[in-house]
C-alpha cells in the first residue's frame, strides 16, 4: 500500500513528513510487544484504503529515541498527526473510533462548509464546555501542581497568592484545544485565564490585576472544597471521574469502565482527575471512596468499576445510569 510506510530512523521520519507536504501525515508511535499496537495497525491499514491523499507512517518509538523524545511519547499505542511537518493532533491509546474521527475531520483541507464547518462547530462547543468548568479557568502548559513553563509558573503563583480558587487545564495534552483556542478567543498565547466564561487574559494582565488590587475582585471568591465536589459532581446526569477521558484512558481500570459505560447507549460526562490534585485527593475523602474510577448518578456514588460489572450482569446497570432504580 503505497501510502502506508514505516520509519527506523529519524531520517526517513523526517523524509516522509517533507514528502507529504501540507497533506495529512499520521504516525502510529508502536511497539512490537504490545498487542494493541497490533490491533491498531489494522485499523490504520485499512484507514489508509479510505485516505489515499493521507500517509500512515509507523515508527518502533524505541527504536528511534531522538523522535520519541522530542514529542513527549511516554507510552504505546501513540498517535501524531502532521500538516505541512507541523503537528497538529495527538492521540493516547488504542482508540479506534476516535482515530477514524480524527482522520476524517483532518484529511478535510480547506472544504467550504460540510464537515469542515460541522467540525469547527464542534471544537467551539467544547472549547466553551472547558472555558465553563469552572468559575476561574486557566488553560496554561503542565497542571497546577507542576507547570511547565515559566509564564504558568508566574500566573499560578499570583493566583496562589491572592487565594484565587481555580481550575487548571493542561494544553501540552491536547493540540487541538491548545490551537483552537487561540482562535476561538483571539488570544495567540498561553496562558489565558477565564473567568465565568469570559477572556480575562494572560500573565501581565493578571499582574496588572494584581498589582492595582483588582484581581480579586475580578476572579470569583474562594469556595470550599466541599461545595466545589458538589457542583464538579452534579455537573451532568451521570458523571464519572476517571484518569483520563472519553476519548483516552490512562489506566486500565478507567478503559474497562468506558467500555462498560459506552455499551449502554446513556449519555455520561467525565472528569480527568489527573489534571486536578485537589478533586482528586478530595473526593477520596468525601465519598469515602479511596480508588478510580468513580462513577456518580444524580450527585449520588454508585462506585468503581467492580460495582459496574456487578451491575451489568445482574441486568440493572442502564436502570440505575438513569437514575430509576
Amino acid at each position: 500500500m503505497a501510502n502506508l510506510m514505516e520509519a527506523t530512523t529519524n531520517e526517513q521520519f523526517e523524509d516522509f513528513l517533507t514528502k507529504a507536504g501540507k497533506c495529512l501525515t499520521v504516525v502510529h508511535f508502536q511497539a512490537a510487544w504490545a498487542p494493541q499496537c497490533g490491533q491498531m495497525n489494522e485499523v490504520m491499514a485499512e484507514l489508509a484504503k479510505e485516505h489515499a491523499d493521507t500517509t500512515f507512517v509507523k515508527l518502533e518509538a524505541e527504536a528511534v529515541p531522538e523522535v520519541s523524545e522530542k514529542y513527549d511519547i511516554a507510552s504505546v499505542p501513540t498517535f501524531l498527526f502532521f500538516k505541512g511537518r507541523e503537528k497538529v493532533d495527538r492521540l493516547d491509546g488504542a482508540n479506534a473510533p476516535e482515530l477514524t474521527k480524527k482522520v476524517q475531520r483532518l484529511a478535510v483541507t480547506g472544504s467550504p462548509g460540510g464537515a469542515a464547518e460541522s467540525t469547527t462547530t464542534d471544537l467551539n462547543q467544547r472549547l466553551k464546555k472547558l472555558i465553563n468548568a469552572a468559575p476561574c479557568m486557566l488553560f496554561m502548559k503542565g497542571s497546577s501542581q507542576e507547570p511547565r513553563c515559566g509564564f504558568s509558573r508566574q500566573i499560578v503563583g499570583l493566583l496562589k497568592e491572592h487565594s484565587i480558587q481555580f481550575s487548571s487545564f493542561d494544553i501540552l495534552s491536547d493540540e487541538e484545544v491548545r490551537q483552537g483556542l487561540k482562535t476561538y478567543s483571539n488570544w495567540p498565547t498561553y496562558p489565558q485565564l477565564y473567568v465565568n466564561g469570559e477572556l480575562v487574559g494572560g500573565l501581565d494582565i493578571v499582574k496588572e490585576l494584581a498589582e492595582s488590587g483588582e484581581l480579586e475582585n475580578t476572579c470569583p471568591k474562594a469556595v470550599t472544597l466541599e461545595h466545589r465536589l458538589k457542583t464538579v459532581i452534579n455537573q451532568s446526569p451521570v458523571m464519572l471521574f476517571m484518569k483520563g477521558n472519553k476519548d483516552a484512558a490512562k489506566c486500565g481500570f478507567s478503559r474497562q469502565t468506558l467500555e462498560i459505560l459506552n455499551g449502554t447507549g446513556v449519555d455520561y460526562d467525565t472528569f480527568d482527575i489527573l489534571q486536578d490534585e485537589e478533586v482528586r485527593q478530595g473526593l477520596k475523602t468525601y465519598s469515602n471512596w479511596p480508588t478510580y474510577p468513580q462513577l456518580y448518578v444524580k450527585g449520588d456514588l454508585i462506585g468503581g468499576l467492580d460495582i459496574l460489572k456487578e451491575l451489568k450482569e445482574s441486568g440493572d446497570l442502564v436502570s440505575v445510569l438513569k437514575g430509576e432504580s
